[in-house]
């Protein structure tokens, strides 16, 4: 895991890389790779990499990057793991290719020189990198299937650069940090930056499951080569006898989790009181490994209460002979702590907190990477959209064929009515919005509603952003597949798609590496998705419970009958006094800014889930 940038100057009238801009943009990324730092530019320096390093596989100086292939025409600046590279190594030495290193870096640069860019879908892991090709004088830039692994990039017509994070761009020096307006509403709308919008203009998301190629002319467009709809729709075409689910179920997560622990240093896990961590540390306690680290958070504020994740956490540790660590926060640790949370959230997000304490947690226990269970909600339907949107769908659809009343009772129920009436204000759009999937699911994720956004942002930069952010669109675009998908499969699609994409995966990583933590999530890998039964059949079998039964031994029955309440902290307190006009708490603008939208969109346990 590290922290990659780069700087192309594609056309021959730009000015060649300016090395101290790249040195910048290094020394802005240097939490994500406190283990060794490299660069490298073309003899002609039009192209320049430079690399942040966390020694995870090949420890030696021989993982050093940017890493050449032997002939020199090929380099490479990546970020992340290839939990399959042994098995890719080991075909590709078959075919006569030789190899210097131990690392999965290596493997990268031999599988491109066999295949070319399609070498990403032979790929199992999370990865971002940039691939400097000298014969083709061209930059691959590729991210992986599920968006793990963020990359940024910008282009501003002669140069294109990019980097692990934003804001390694714009401490460059160079890239504009115009407000992008599509970036600043999709957060308002949604509580994070849908892809591929950033808060700023110049600066873009390489899309996830794509590829981008930057030739001579420039940056061609994005090449998606996996979607999450079309994945589903393949595994809904497989057979599997309710009977066999089970069975089914635990080969996948045992495959994965196996996979996960490919690493040359110890792999802990974070573990809460919840089913889907639980079931992670069962499953590596299975596969043989000892001396497991589990990493659990402790707030005093929850002490006795349900939401106390400590004592089932310990239970389930001792279980499995894991080296329990607790590590209490209270809110003068988060007081003192904000600036710095905010300073390394990469994009505007109103979650995180919890990952950020729990990865300074790990990071103080000596551990550089840690399993999460992030993902599971959405592979086995554990979120309550996953009955709310169907229902919701069923039986708001006929509505739409009634011309002007769902705007009509919008108007009526956001214009005072409803506050009368003591309705929530999604209501007012229940009408208008709820027959449809992507309507259903913007009421479900949405923080402010689109009528309401005139009230708190210049109501031109709304018309803007909402022009260009296409919501409803967007949103369909996710249920796009060769046929049609199931009730499941449609919220399994968009849960993915949407909001572990775009805000729990992006959240992992920036709250992650600032304490220098590689966060592995088992549940989050295209092979194991497609290793599942279909998605009707984990309906049926109640897949999010059947997760108990994976390891051996079971979860404990306290586990199982524990009602879910998500990864919660009591963050939503905190905020609330601190962004109160009479808080006697001193932050900065910034830190400010961020608590008020907090404050008023009502921060919520389950927001942390």
């Amino acid at each position: 895991m590290c922290g990659i940038a780069g700087i192309f100057a594609y056309l021959d009238v730009a000015p060649p890389v300016d090395r101290a801009e790249l040195a910048r943009m290094n020394t802005r990324m240097a939490p994500r790779g406190p283990d060794g730092s490299g660069d490298w530019f073309s003899p002609d320096g039009r192209v320049g990499f430079t690399h942040r390093r966390l020694a995870i596989i090949d420890l030696s100086e021989r993982g050093a990057q940017p890493m050449h292939s032997a002939d020199g025409t090929l380099t490479i600046t990546f970020n992340g793991e290839i939990y399959n590279y042994r098995e890719l190594r080991a075909e590709l030495e078959r075919k006569g290719h030789t190899f210097r290193t131990e690392t999965d870096t290596e493997v990268l640069l031999q599988l491109y020189a066999d295949r070319g860019s399609s070498m990403v879908e032979a790929l199992r892991g999370m990865f971002a990198f940039g691939l400097w090709d000298s014969k083709r004088h061209s930059l691959l830039l590729a991210r992986d299937p599920l968006g793990i692994k963020p990359l940024y990039y910008a282009d501003d017509g002669w140069t294109l650069r990019f980097a692990s994070q934003a804001k390694a761009l714009l401490a460059g020096g160079v890239v504009s940090r115009d407000p992008d307006p599509a970036g600043i509403v999709g957060f308002h709308l949604f509580g994070n930056v849908p892809e591929p919008f950033t808060v700023w203009q110049s600066i873009r998301s390489v899309p996830a499951g794509s590829t981008l190629t930057i030739d001579a002319a420039g940056p061609d467009i994005p090449a998606p080569y996996y979607r999450v709809a079309n994945a589903l729709d393949r595994r809904a075409s497989t057979k599997c006898d309710p009977s066999e689910a089970q069975a089914r179920l635990g080969a996948a997560v045992h495959e994965s989790v196996r996979y996960h622990l490919v690493a040359d240093v110890p792999v802990a896990v974070f573990l809460s009181a919840g089913l889907d961590s639980s079931a992670l540390l069962g499953t590596m306690a299975e596969l043989g490994l000892r001396d497991i680290s589990a990493v659990t958070l402790s707030f005093a504020e929850f002490r006795g209460t349900p939401n106390d994740e400590t004592p089932l956490a310990a239970e389930v540790a001792a279980r499995y002979g894991a080296r329990h660590i607790v590590r209490t926060v209270d809110r003068a640790e988060f007081e003192r702590d904000l600036p710095a949370l905010l300073d390394a959230m990469d994009l505007p997000t109103i979650d995180g907190i919890n990952t950020w304490f729990v990865s300074k947690a790990a990071h103080e226990a000596g551990i550089k990477v840690a399993l999460s269970g992030l993902g599971a909600d959405e592979c086995f339907g554990g979120y309550p959209s996953f009955r709310e949107l169907p229902r919701a769908v069923r039986l708001l659809r006929p509505f739409r064929y009634a011309p002007g009343l769902g705007q009509a009772v919008r108007w009526m129920l956001s214009h005072g009515m409803g506050s009368r009436l003591g309705l929530h204000p999604k209501a007012a759009g229940l009408i208008q919005y709820g027959g449809s999937w992507a309507g259903a699911y913007l009421l479900r994720r949405g923080v402010f509603m689109p009528w309401e956004l005139d009230a708190i942002l210049d109501p031109d930069l709304v018309e803007e952003g909402l022009r260009r952010l296409v919501v409803f669109d967007r949103i369909d675009g996710e249920l796009n597949a060769d046929h049609p998908l199931g009730d499941f499969d449609r919220v399994a699609a968009l849960e993915t798609s949407l909001y572990m994409r775009n805000q729990l995966l992006r959240d992992s990583d920036w709250a992650g590496m600032a304490h220098s933590i590689e966060i592995r999530v088992p549940y989050v890998d295209p092979f194991f998705l497609a290793a599942l039964p279909p998605g009707d059949v984990l309906e049926a079998t109640g897949a999010k419970s059947a997760i108990a039964d994976i390891p051996r031994p079971p979860l404990p029955d306290a586990l199982r009958q524990r009602p879910k309440t998500g990864f919660a902290t009591p963050v939503g307190h905190w905020l609330r006094e601190a962004a109160a006009p009479a808080a006697a708490v001193s932050f900065s603008a910034a830190s400010r800014d961020w608590l008020r939208h907090v404050w008023q969109v009502g921060w919520t346990g389950p927001v942390l889930a």
